[in-house]
């Protein structure tokens, strides 16, 4: 009898919405959300980075920049 009480406790902690995270962003997030804007971000960078930036500095510049402001976005955001 016992272990269908701890079967039934534990479909009740499956069964939790994801948890949204408050941070630096203005709007609420979920894990999801901040690795979608991460993604977004990262391409952004990049445009810009080969239309104004890359005659002088390599592209791998941009993306070192861009994994870490994606890293901070999905950790703080």
């Amino acid at each position: 009898m016992n272990q269908f009480a701890n079967l039934d406790k534990q479909d009740e902690e499956l069964e939790k919405p994801p948890v949204e995270k408050t941070g630096f962003l203005p709007i609420h997030t979920n894990g999801f959300d901040r690795g979608f804007i991460a993604v977004v971000l990262l391409i952004a960078i990049h445009l810009f980075w080969m239309r104004f930036v890359e005659q002088s500095l390599s592209i791998y510049v941009a993306t070192a920049i861009s994994l870490v402001l994606g890293y901070v976005i999905i950790k703080k955001g």
